[in-house]
């Protein structure tokens, strides 16, 4: 955002403080072994034998906090290193021609990212942390180099690409045949099941993003967000306390959702 410059005399101009531009997370590598970490049956490692785990270990991955706001990664920077979120959330966003944001995906713990770069050599969106965050950097060209003599490193590797597919369909669906309900009832309930993934409860947990956000990602104006939780909770569907969700009726948010698949 350009600086604004105040009226006055010569002499006495004064220049509007610039807002800081968010900051790269710094490196920071520390070693984090895959067969410890908690997250590994969600991760990288999940599925993998324990020879191809330890294959892992031998790469001493670089572990990074992010803040809140920071920018893990840019559009257009070099591709480097997958990014394994250990706790945390962060957004995916694209910029668009006219300068406006379009959130592309939201990640949380044992979830991965960066994978955008693969296909030119340069990450294609910007990866935001949305609260205090720490990320596992995978250095790739290394991995490559252990799966050449692994067939299970081969097979998580084409896992992976085969999880950024069905996520690039599963939007293409919600932004091109549901409604708003129908789009909010599916976000929900895909927060619901990574939740009770991680052991969380499946039916009462925080939004780390704002409703601008899930109405960017969603392809939703905010009013229709604002709108949409209000209709569920007349619905008697959840209980909203700002970001705070409590979704007392699960069964019916799903049908909600499996109404148009069906």
């Amino acid at each position: 955002m350009n600086a604004a410059l105040s009226e006055a005399p010569i002499r006495s101009i004064r220049i509007a403080p610039v807002p800081a531009t968010p900051r790269v997370a710094a490196v920071a590598p520390l070693k984090t072994l895959c067969s410890s970490c908690h997250l590994k049956d969600l991760c990288l490692p999940c599925g993998l034998a324990d020879p191809d785990v330890q294959r892992l270990d031998g790469l001493k991955f670089g572990r990074r906090k992010v803040e809140a706001g920071e920018t893990l990664y840019r559009e257009g920077d070099g591709f480097q290193f997958i990014y394994a979120v250990r706790s945390g959330t962060f957004k995916s966003a694209l910029a668009l021609a006219d300068g406006r944001e379009q959130v592309s995906g939201f990640h949380i713990a044992g979830e991965l990212m960066g994978l955008d770069g693969l296909a030119s050599g340069k990450h294609a969106s910007t990866a935001v942390a949305l609260e205090d965050t720490e990320v596992c950097a995978i250095p790739y060209a290394h991995l490559g180099e252990l799966a050449v003599n692994s067939a299970g490193l081969q097979m998580v590797m084409a896992r992976l690409m085969s999880r950024e597919i069905v996520r690039e369909h599963s939007l293409m669906m919600l932004l091109g045949s549901m409604n708003a309900e129908e789009r909010l009832a599916a976000f929900l309930l895909n927060l619901s099941q990574r939740m009770k993934a991680r052991g969380y409860s499946p039916k009462e947990f925080h939004l780390r993003m704002s409703r601008a956000e899930i109405g960017s990602y969603l392809g939703m104006k905010l009013e229709t967000v604002s709108r949409t939780f209000s209709a569920f909770q007349a619905q008697r569907l959840l209980e909203v306390d700002k970001k705070h969700i409590r979704i007392t009726d699960l069964d019916g948010l799903t049908r909600a959702f499996e109404a148009r698949v069906q």
